[in-house]
């Protein structure tokens, strides 16, 4: 077996695989290291990092990026998941002016409590680019911004606009909680291995103070309206599932007499922040499903408690004139009015 490994890795060198200083990337990790030092640059410049700047770098490789953060910045804190890339990081930074300036934390970023920093600048692998974007926006105390390479698709979304096609719950969540701006957009060739995609470079900055909103209630709204974000939200609060959900929050706390407090302070905030990340699947493959429309409308009027209910539901979405809106075309503004008018009503989504 080990002979077959042997012949197996010599054919792959054969075949075109990448490598640099004698380590190998492997795309299937999310490795694909920069090769454009104007570009590797560019970033650092837009970054806007002091001499006084504390340095996250998330997934270093082998440090070409780390080395111009090293030169700009007063430490370098580098998270790097795979023992090659962290013995070629202290191989190649050994011995040098920036050796004590160097913090290697070899694990998972997503695994790993972080420590200070003041600006993020990462080229990641894109498998962990929503969890890791929101991991990031719940890190206490807050960072003053992140200059990140994402997929351009993804890139795309975070930035999207009302109104847009790409406009979904991750746009929505993101822009709550940060200023998103996009930088630059990169071709695959400046990276070794070239990934199938473009790339853009994207800057985050975090809102200080956050936005006074109950994150589980902002999750549950929003989740509820991306569903089918071009369907009007009166169609989308007239399916029995939803009306029977928020039904059974309303009653639940109504009989414990206990309403919600609008902002969740900060011992909770940080898990409930990351959450908002958490979509059992990638939110940047978030997508309007074209299919019929298969939902189960309650439109009876029994004159039953369901009925009354429904009557409070669609009241407040008349209250704001929301009946007719979609969620693809509404402003965090517009959100967090809508949410105030549920609450105010007693109706939750938590």
């Amino acid at each position: 077996m080990a002979g077959g490994k042997i012949r197996k890795e010599k054919l792959s060198r054969g075949g075109g695989n990448h490598y640099q200083g004698g380590v190998t990337f492997h795309k299937s990790k999310g490795q694909h290291i920069l090769k454009n030092p104007l570009l590797v640059d560019s970033i650092v410049q837009k970054a806007g990092i002091k001499s006084t700047d504390v340095i996250l770098e998330i997934g270093p490789g082998t440090g070409n990026l780390t080395k111009k953060l090293l030169e700009a910045g007063k430490r370098v804190i580098a998270v790097e998941l795979d023992s090659r890339m962290v013995l070629e990081l202290q191989r190649r930074f050994q011995g040098t002016p920036f050796a004590n300036n160097l913090q290697i934390i070899q694990g998972d970023v997503l695994k790993t409590d972080l420590p200070y920093f003041d600006i993020c600048v990462a080229n990641i692998p894109y498998q962990i680019s929503s969890p890791l974007t929101f991991k990031l926006l719940s890190h206490r105390p807050a960072f003053r911004c992140a200059v990140i390479m994402f997929q351009r698709e993804f890139a795309m979304r975070l930035v999207a606009q009302p109104g847009q096609n790409l406009y979904c719950r991750l746009s929505v969540n993101t822009q709550l909680l940060a200023r998103i701006s996009h930088l630059l957009k990169v071709g695959k060739n400046n990276f070794r291995p070239p990934p199938k995609v473009d790339s853009s470079v994207v800057r985050i900055e975090p809102r200080k103070p956050l936005p006074p909103v109950d994150f589980k209630e902002w999750d549950g709204l929003i989740r509820l309206c991306f569903n089918r974000k071009n369907k009007t939200l009166g169609s989308i609060f007239r399916q029995k599932s939803v009306l029977s959900m928020l039904e059974k929050n309303y009653k639940t706390l109504q009989a414990l007499q206990k309403a919600l407090n609008g902002a969740s302070d900060d011992s909770h905030m940080v898990g409930e922040v990351a959450a908002l990340g958490d979509g059992g699947e990638d939110m940047s493959m978030d997508v309007e499903d074209d299919r019929e429309d298969d939902m189960e409308i309650e439109d009876a009027d029994d004159g039953g408690e369901v009925s009354e209910f429904k009557k409070k539901v669609l009241d407040v979405l008349k209250q704001g004139d929301f009946e007719e809106k979609r969620s693809s075309k509404l402003t965090q503004t517009d959100f967090l009015y809508l949410l105030s008018l549920f609450n105010k009503a007693g109706i939750h989504f938590s």
